[in-house]
């Protein structure tokens, strides 16, 4: 049989698919998002493995998506900029800070300044870019501090600030 009827030079792996779309933002991160980061990619690999293993190769557009996954995951890591908490001023709020607050009905709010791939707004985790993040960023403890929201301005105080070491 002629070679040009052959399919040897097809990979096990479907078409690469396109690269997920990365942050314009710098990639600040605290030592445990990057740690996690690192975790989330050992994990991704291991799961290529084990699809590029089996014996049939139903799954290549699953190889696909986790090789484009990998490709996001590895830029993620190699693009990131570990702030040390221990060198943050700690009478200032900046990234990595746990910042404690009271609204206008002075309600308690507990916040955390993290990378993007770490913020879980539900969980208090804020990204260093979100617009809460911003209002918060150079505040000291009582500071009252103006936090633009789609459904209108909100004042809070600064009442403690602390950094976590790891």
């Amino acid at each position: 049989m002629s070679k040009a009827f052959t399919k040897e030079d097809e990979g096990p792996t479907a078409e690469r698919l396109a690269d997920l779309p990365q942050s314009e933002h710098p990639n600040y991160v605290t030592p445990e998002g990057l740690s996690e980061l690192n975790r989330r990619l050992q994990v991704r690999r291991g799961e290529l493995a084990e699809l590029q293993g089996a014996e049939d190769m139903s799954g290549r557009y699953a190889i696909a998506v986790a090789e484009r996954d990998i490709r996001f995951l590895e830029a993620r890591v190699g693009g990131a900029i570990l702030v040390e908490l221990e060198t943050q001023d700690p009478d200032v709020v900046a990234f990595g800070a746990e910042v404690d607050v009271v609204d206008e009905d002075d309600a308690p709010h507990t916040y955390r300044i993290v990378g993007e791939d770490q913020a879980d707004p539900k969980r208090g985790l804020i990204a260093p870019f979100s617009p809460l993040a911003i209002a918060l960023r150079d505040a000291r403890v009582g500071d009252a501090v103006e936090w633009r929201r789609p459904s209108g301005t909100l004042t809070l105080e600064v009442t403690a600030i602390r950094y976590a070491s790891g």
